[in-house]
């Protein structure tokens, strides 16, 4: 009889976590109409292990990452915005925008056309203004924006405000207002499971601090919401301005 015993300090090339807590078992990749195109901060780049924007690229089959802050001069994004100069938007919060959240069917799909390509600035909130502030080919896009009336499910990081969300939830919330406008008719329902069991892996690191599957010397606490305030990097673009 063969035992396989799996050792926690190998690595899962795909979803880049430890080999004891992989969840590829949990992706369940799907084509959209949409194209998402995840613009990565190299300091988003390296948190390989809990980054979201990794996953939601694995749960969607119409998408791509690009690393960088300034996209200026970036080949492959003015590439895209060239060749898809009218149905090419930015995911960004702001009270001018294009707001899916009380736009009908009819206006979604007049705005953005049948196949839009939306950007998505994937770093910490004060990372993603940067990375906008640089980056002059982003500036002239045309965005899009929602409301957001729930909380995120990301507890293990601190964030401004628990109405932030992260890259991954922040695209399910636009998908399923896209369903909605009958721009995408995609099934929404599993996409966000990948993350709940990475959070479910953290957690039970947590209270098992000395489970055979984590680094002794990981961190123990979660922050409590009251503290989200105090220290507002976090890896989610999302929130509301003033």
């Amino acid at each position: 009889m063969h035992l396989e015993i799996k050792n926690p300090s190998t690595k899962c090339y795909k979803c880049m976590r430890p080999s004891s807590t992989c969840i590829c078992k949990h992706i369940s990749p799907f084509q959209t109409k949409t194209r998402f195109i995840i613009l990565m901060h190299p300091k988003e780049y390296k948190k390989e292990k809990n980054g979201t924007g990794h996953m939601t690229k694995l749960q969607l089959e119409n998408s791509e990452i690009i690393v960088g802050v300034d996209f200026t001069n970036n080949n492959r994004v003015n590439e895209i915005l060239t060749k898809e100069k009218s149905c090419s938007f930015l995911l960004y919060p702001g009270k001018d925008n294009f707001n899916l959240s009380i736009r009908k069917s009819s206006e979604i799909n007049s705005f953005m056309g049948t196949n839009p390509h939306i950007f998505i600035l994937d770093g910490t909130w004060p990372c993603a203004r940067k990375m906008l502030k640089l980056s002059k080919n982003l500036q002239k896009l045309k965005r899009v924006s929602f409301d957001n009336k729930i909380k995120s499910k990301f507890i293990i990081k601190q964030q401004p405000d628990s109405l932030c969300l992260s890259t991954i939830e922040s695209v399910y919330t636009v998908l399923n207002l896209l369903k909605e406008g009958d721009l995408e008719q995609c099934e929404t329902k599993d996409f966000l499971i990948p993350f709940e069991k990475m959070i479910e892996h953290q957690l039970e690191y947590i209270l098992n601090p000395k489970s055979k599957h984590y680094r002794s010397n990981a961190n123990k606490e979660i922050a409590p919401k009251n503290m989200y305030k105090i220290n507002p990097e976090r890896s989610i673009i999302f929130e509301q301005e003033s």
